[in-house]
């Protein structure tokens, strides 16, 4: 959890730097629309006085809290939650994956869960900034999304389990690639015909700036892949440490009855 914390942490330095600017952007283009509508010619002033009134009104949360403690707060209580999943994650997987050590085994299972997790969902249901998406769909494009990431893993999860079977098959006789190399066909295959079933979410405005829309997806993507890079290569080491500890600190960590000084003066 506490490598979850610091994969938080760096994902905010990121999403501060390349991903708000972007959102800064949108809420610009947002406003000037939202003004635009505002000054248009009504039939009574009592119309138009009530429509800018309307979007006038203060926002409950300023932007600068939103872009500050507020995104700290969120990406370091995702960081801390997903630190958590992961290590659970690897405890299951050490030793059942079919490679060698913490650190691999960390490695593997951080590119396979930000395949599973981030990058396959993000394909089908991209972020969007501010300003696009019609507000009377958020919840129908919230849970289509859990949906396909759910479906994500559950593909993954059976990818894994065909790919152990089939390495157990073959052992000894150098099938263990081609058994990895059908777990990820099977992953793809399930996640495909996923992707194809579920609905099409496409509510982009034709006016919208393609290069702003696309800067802001892939921040996005990328504050996800720096949290799975640094729990990865953080976690590894860590837990290298505890499963293997050094000779000195097994001598250490031994009680004064188990030491071969105190055996020898009882005998």
């Amino acid at each position: 959890m506490l490598v979850g914390l610091l994969a938080g942490l760096v994902a905010f330095g990121f999403a501060s730097i390349a991903g708000e600017p972007q959102v800064d952007a949108a809420i610009a283009l947002e406003e000037a629309a939202a003004q635009g509508e505002a000054v248009a010619p009504h039939s009574h002033g009592e119309d138009e006085a009530a429509a800018t009134h309307s979007h006038e009104e203060p926002a409950e949360v300023s932007r600068s809290t939103q872009k500050g403690i507020g995104l700290a707060v969120a990406t370091g209580l995702y960081g801390v939650a997903m630190g958590g999943l992961f290590a659970i994650a690897c405890a299951v997987a050490y030793g059942r994956i079919g490679v060698p050590g913490m650190r691999a085994t960390a490695a593997t299972v951080a590119l396979v869960g930000f395949i599973a997790v981030a990058l396959v969902p993000f394909l089908k249901y991209p972020a969007n900034p501010p300003a696009v998406g019609n507000p009377d769909t958020i919840d129908r494009r919230t849970g289509l999304y859990v949906v396909m990431v759910l479906v994500s893993v559950l593909a993954a999860l059976i990818a894994a389990q065909v790919g152990r079977v089939l390495a157990g098959r073959s052992a000894g006789r150098g099938g263990g690639w081609n058994a990895w190399l059908a777990s990820a066909g099977a992953f793809t295959v399930l996640v495909t015909v996923a992707a194809v079933l579920l609905p099409v979410v496409n509510e982009v405005p034709v006016s919208f700036p393609a290069e702003l829309l696309w800067r802001f997806r892939l921040s996005s993507l990328g504050t996800q892949a720096l949290v799975w890079v640094v729990l990865g290569l953080g976690f590894g080491p860590l837990a290298e440490r505890v499963l293997n500890p050094s000779p000195a600190r097994r001598t250490t960590a031994l009680p004064v009855s188990a030491s071969p000084a105190s055996s020898g003066t009882a005998g």
